[in-house]
């Protein structure tokens, strides 16, 4: 066993609801605490000095200086495993060209697919790891990757296999997810139910048979897939023992209703959602998670995060890094900016970075600090753990544990 402190506060996160609003006052805030780890999960949580002395002939790592400790990050919603760039799109969307005459011009979704075609793995694999590592950076321990940029058997398969290379190099949780159902690709010679169908009984078969991902997600949207025909897919993959996410309401509403429906993982984007809609997700035990970033790099409103949390929705948030509508990646900017607009409490924030993201994901266990869970968490170089979001991403990391091991 070991035991890490002291630091000037510990944040658990604990006994706070999966749902619903929360107050910071609600908040369980140790000062002068400790973290006792054993066998990479958490033993104990409470006062350093106590701690130490029901613990005799423990190691000790001392922490120097003031600190505060958080559970580590979680970002539900990534698209960081792509090839390329598309710094000309955030030009040309800036300079008022419209998302069909930028996706006219080369740019969009497509310009990503190939990209991503012609990355060799090695290239893939190398600029995946280096942006695991700046998430990582940040104190994010846990990171959902998608593939969707390859869109056919040789390429979703060459996205997946590095994503699955990628979790052997590095510490971080990967939870890959296959969104062949970005988009039907240009090249494909078939309607939208048959690229749908091409994906069933081609993509994911092979995606099964080598254990590259659990979970399935589709971008229902005018753009990409309408809804009945996504609805029959979400279902035929759950049949196939996948769980399942949808990309859903990010321009037009309708589609976080149909993740509800199809019992989806998670519903995420959900700028577009309606009210009515908002009170069918608070329903369910489906999560809505926010992608700030998307709504920053797009100039769009953001996810009415405010409304979900009182009516009693998950919400979680994540950084939806993407080389198209969400490059920054930087998921602490990104919530603190939410937090500013939505007004949401600090432990609000924290919840949907952490514990509530988690659960988006399927796990749950990670994202508060206590008793049994894993003993991922991150350090802050300050007396009040108010200023991470204080200081909307500019007040770096310190130390970043997973298994309770400095990384």
């Amino acid at each position: 066993m070991k035991l890490i402190g002291p630091f000037k506060q510990v944040v658990t996160l604990a006994n706070l609801p999966l749902r619903g609003k929360l107050s910071d006052e609600q908040l369980e805030i140790i000062t002068d605490g400790g973290i006792l780890v054993n066998d990479n999960k958490i033993q104990s949580v409470g006062n350093f000095e106590e701690l130490k002395s029901e613990n005799q002939n423990i190691e000790i790592e001392s922490i120097e200086g003031e600190q505060i400790v958080l559970p580590a990050f979680v970002d539900s919603h990534t698209h960081i495993c792509f090839g390329g760039n598309r710094a000309n799109d955030f030009a040309m969307r800036n300079a008022g060209k419209t998302y069909l005459e930028i996706a006219e011009s080369g740019g969009g979704i497509w310009s990503s697919v190939q990209h991503t075609r012609k990355a060799s793995e090695e290239e893939l694999l190398k600029t995946l790891l280096e942006r695991i590592d700046f998430l990582i950076s940040l104190g994010i321990t846990t990171i959902e990757v998608k593939s969707g940029y390859g869109l056919d058997v040789e390429n979703e398969l060459k996205m997946l296999r590095m994503i699955k290379k990628a979790q052997e190099q590095t510490k971080a949780t990967l939870v890959p997810t296959c969104l062949s159902a970005h988009l039907k690709p240009r090249d494909f010679e078939g309607s939208n139910q048959e690229y749908l169908h091409y994906i069933i009984t081609e993509i994911l078969p092979k995606v099964k048979e080598e254990n590259l991902a659990k979970r399935v997600d589709i971008f229902i949207e005018k753009s990409a897939f309408q809804p009945e025909e996504s609805k029959d897919f979400l279902l035929k993959t759950k049949d196939l023992g996948f769980e399942i996410t949808v990309h859903a309401d990010q321009f037009t509403p309708g589609s976080s209703r149909i993740a509800v429906e199809v019992g989806a993982k998670s519903a995420d984007h959900l700028e577009a959602t309606i009210d009515e809609d908002i009170e069918f997700l608070a329903q369910s035990n489906t999560v809505a998670t926010a992608l700030p970033g998307a709504s920053l790099g797009l100039g769009e409103k953001f996810t009415p995060a405010r409304k979900l949390l009182d009516a009693g929705a998950i919400l979680a948030i994540a950084s939806d890094w993407n080389p198209g509508s969400a490059p920054m990646g930087n998921l602490i900017t990104q919530a603190s900016i939410l937090a500013t607009f939505e007004k949401l409490t600090t432990t609000e924030v924290l919840a949907g970075m952490t514990f509530r993201s988690a659960f988006a994901l399927g796990l749950e266990d990670r994202g508060r600090l206590q008793n049994g869970l894993k003993a991922d968490f991150v350090t802050f170089k300050t007396n009040n753990f108010q200023n991470v979001l204080y200081n909307q991403g500019s007040l770096n990391a310190e130390n970043i544990y997973i298994d309770g091991n400095k990384i």
